[in-house]
């Protein structure tokens, strides 16, 4: 994965830190401002893919395989910050198409440069098919590590789709086993809506995992609200999944019972045990030497306290 980007001229993107000229921010802003982008894109075919130009921030699209779909307000606030007063010191990778200028590398220095009232950013010209732009922009993100693991799925059913690569040839490209590609397309698995609700609630990859043991959206949605309202650990998450699932083996062992709400049954029993341990807790709290014994087979839930009578 590092080799490609090397021959793609690309590094990965670090925080701006140090000025490298006097002022660039208010060079990048001022510079060329009287040249308008027809003249610039009239001038690229002449121009050298390693040397660094500056052109109009209007004047370039975004990529259309960039993989990541959210960006964090925060940090593009502080890397616009850093930008207004040392410039962009890395400059953006662009490609020339029919239209103009696409962005093959750089949204969040674009975006950051675009907040800080910059007019010009500094450039370096490549010329690269779809799948090379679609790969390399994989690889930019993959380098960062807070691409959420749902964009980075996502990413990579792009590229099967795109380019008819297999999980193999993928995994190599990218520099991935071929069984974390795979574990990670498993969760376009899950409804887009619940996929939503797991990127707002910003669960984690063994949350979303862990929905895929119940193959019914009712139920993944029906656990997933708990889990929101309750705000379940994965520990917490996988105990409730596996109550339902338990509670739906036994259902289906009784012929002609009528079916219930599973997971209301479960999530009321759960709620109900972790009300009892909360009760014996703060009984401990105060000196008791309470003991709590607790059986469970397929009908009943057993739970014996001895509480002494005095401390």
């Amino acid at each position: 994965m590092k080799n490609l980007a090397r021959l793609f001229g690309f590094t990965e993107e670090k925080p701006e830190e140090e000025p490298e000229e006097n002022n660039p921010a208010e060079d990048n802003s001022l510079q060329h401002t009287e040249n308008s982008s027809d003249n610039e894109l009239q001038s690229i075919d002449s121009l050298n893919t390693t040397e660094v130009q500056q052109v109009s921030v209007e004047s370039i699209v975004p990529n259309p395989f960039q993989p990541r779909k959210t960006f964090n307000e925060d940090s593009l606030q502080e890397l616009s910050s850093s930008i207004k007063e040392f410039g962009v010191i890395q400059p953006l990778l662009v490609r020339k198409t029919e239209t103009g200028l696409e962005l093959v590398a750089g949204e969040r220095r674009l975006r950051a440069s675009k907040l800080a009232g910059l007019t010009h950013v500094p450039v370096i010209f490549k010329d690269l098919n779809d799948q090379e732009m679609a790969e390399l922009a994989m690889i930019e993100n993959l380098q960062r590590e807070d691409l959420h693991y749902l964009e980075e799925a996502e990413g990579y059913q792009s590229l099967l789709a795109n380019f008819g690569f297999t999980q193999e040839e993928l995994a190599k490209r990218v520099g991935k086993t071929q069984s974390t590609i795979a574990n990670k397309l498993r969760l376009l698995k899950l409804d887009s809506q619940i996929r939503n609700i797991i990127v707002k609630e910003s669960l984690t990859e063994r949350h979303a995992r862990s929905l895929l043991k119940l193959t019914e959206p009712q139920l993944q949605m029906q656990v997933l609200e708990t889990v929101r309202e309750k705000g379940l650990n994965v520990r917490e998450t996988e105990g409730l999944i596996e109550d339902v699932l338990a509670e739906i083996s036994r259902e289906m062992s009784e012929k002609g019972k009528p079916k219930r709400n599973v997971v209301r049954i479960v999530k009321d029993v759960r709620i109900f045990l972790n009300s009892i341990n909360k009760v014996v807790g703060e009984m401990k709290k105060t000196g008791l030497k309470i003991k709590v014994k607790q059986d469970q087979d397929d009908d009943y839930i057993t739970i014996n306290l001895r509480i002494p009578k005095r401390r």
